[in-house]
C-alpha cells in the first residue's frame, strides 16, 4: 500500500477534525484569549483545554505566550495554504468525476425518452 507522508498536512487536519478545536480557533480569529477564558467559554476544564491547545499549537495553528501566570493564545501564523492546495486538488478530481457522471446521466435519460417513444409507436 502507497502511503504519502506530510506530517504538516497530518497534523492541520487532525487537529481541525475536532469540533472543540475549531471551535477555538474560531474564537481566536475573533479576539486573543487566555486558556483560562476559553476553557470556560467551552465548559471544559483547565487541563482539556491545554491540550485542545497543545494539539492546535504543534500544528502552527495557535501561537501562545506565557506572560506571569496567563498563558495568552491567538492565531499562528500558518495560513494553510498547503491544505487549501491539497483540498483543491481533490475537489478538481471530483468535479471533473461529477462531470462524467452527469452525461451518463443525461444520456440513460434520452434513451430512455426514445425508448418510451417507440413503445408508445
Amino acid at each position: 500500500m502507497v502511503q504519502y507522508a506530510n506530517p504538516g498536512l497530518d497534523a492541520s487536519f487532525a487537529a481541525l477534525s475536532d469540533a472543540t478545536r475549531r471551535g477555538v480557533l474560531e474564537q481566536l480569529g475573533r479576539a486573543e484569549a487566555s486558556i483560562t477564558d476559553l476553557a470556560e467559554k467551552f465548559n471544559m476544564t483547565l487541563t482539556g483545554m491545554k491540550k485542545h491547545v497543545g494539539v492546535l499549537e504543534r500544528a502552527g495553528l495557535v501561537i501562545t505566550e506565557k506572560v506571569g501566570r496567563v498563558r495568552t493564545c491567538k492565531i499562528g501564523p500558518r495560513r494553510l495554504e498547503d491544505e487549501m492546495a491539497w483540498l483543491e486538488r481533490y475537489r478538481q478530481l471530483w468535479d471533473a468525476r461529477f462531470d462524467e457522471l452527469d452525461k451518463v446521466v443525461e444520456e440513460l435519460k434520452r434513451k430512455e425518452q426514445v425508448d418510451g417513444r417507440k413503445q408508445r409507436e
